[in-house]
């Protein structure tokens, strides 16, 4: 392979003009999405590498990214959501000539309502928020006078892009797959307080419930963490439900294990589903029925946001929702067999 691919190297590759490359490789207008993406994947492959130090002297951009995560979303396991999803971005930032930087957000800084070191010494372009902030530190964001995107959650100030999985019709149709298997007694695991994500859950939860005249029965609403996200130790009600819905596979992990301590059998017993199909899906026993969240294609949507924004491209885009899809497994029983 050629060690210094160069854009007239492409041009002739595609059978198009060298300034038709660069603009595509520079988010430039003058090139279809279609043809940009066809470049940019050619590019990759290729082994093409960006200058960014030249484009940086011309333009004064750095082409850094920060990837902001709270401090209480970056434990766990490596293969957890977050980190996979940094890990998609930091490859999705080198297609547009960009570099990711990953900043966790300590709770001291999030508490005292102290941005990034990495804003206030212009270190970076832009900001990817990855993961529900405190409303305060919300507002304090909101001020912030360089291009930010809301990655995995959104709040009220709809004036900041958000893209996120679509929670509230994923927690629908997994309840109503659960309602297919003859389940009319369901209970929902997780604080409505805590986050976006989990709220909009119980919401798509609760949807499917009403469609089915199922009465909401409250004792079966189980709170698994405090309001700043932190996960306590929960409390299983006396008559428990046939099934539980989870706002996340790593807390159907934790129900799970509490049931069968109690001496409950999954799904013999209790049938529970989660959400996300991260590494808790399968290392659950049996493995979880869940909702898989796209991450791929959130993080694109992301990536592709936040250089336009940087960019210049000031449009407004709103919350955009990526669709998941039911994984099944082995932790709902189908009571119409019975």
């Amino acid at each position: 392979m050629k060690s210094n691919i160069t854009m007239k190297d492409i041009a002739e590759k595609l059978g198009v003009s060298s300034v038709t490359i660069s603009k595509a490789l520079n988010d430039k207008d003058g090139v279809s999405d279609a043809l940009k993406e066809k470049i940019k994947k050619l590019a990759d492959e290729m082994g093409y590498r960006y200058n960014t130090t030249a484009k940086s002297m011309k333009n004064g951009l750095t082409y850094n990214i920060g990837v902001v995560i709270p401090e209480r979303f970056s434990g766990g396991m490596s293969q957890s959501f977050y980190f996979r999803a940094y890990q998609e971005a930091a490859k999705q930032f080198e297609r547009y000539g960009y570099y990711g930087i990953m900043n966790i957000l300590s709770s001291e800084d999030e508490e005292a309502l102290r941005l990034p070191r990495l804003y206030y010494e212009k270190k970076v372009d832009g900001f990817i928020f990855l993961g529900q902030l405190s409303p305060e530190f919300i507002s304090l964001v909101k001020e912030m006078d360089m291009p930010k995107v809301f990655l995995d959650f959104y709040d009220e100030h709809d004036e900041i892009d958000s893209i996120i999985t679509d929670n509230f019709y994923g927690a629908y149709d997994i309840t109503n797959y659960l309602v297919g298997k003859g389940h009319t007694s369901i209970g929902y695991v997780g604080n409505l307080y805590a986050t976006s994500s989990i709220q909009d859950r119980f919401l798509g939860y609760y949807k499917s419930l009403l469609e089915h005249r199922i009465a909401l029965n409250e004792d079966w609403i189980i709170r698994d963490r405090d309001e700043r996200g932190k996960y306590i130790t929960f409390d299983l009600p006396e008559a428990l439900p046939t099934a539980f819905v989870c706002n996340c596979d790593q807390v159907a992990h934790l129900l799970v294990n509490r049931l069968k301590k109690e001496g409950y059998r999954v799904p013999e017993d209790i049938s529970v589903v989660g959400f996300d199909n991260d590494i808790y899906a399968t290392i659950t026993e049996p493995n979880l029925t869940t909702v898989e969240v796209d991450i791929n294609e959130m993080v694109t949507q992301a990536v592709k946001l936040i250089t336009r924004k940087v960019q210049g491209k000031n449009k407004s885009y709103g919350r955009t929702s990526v669709k998941g899809k039911i994984v099944t497994r082995d932790s709902v029983l189908d009571l119409r067999q019975g």
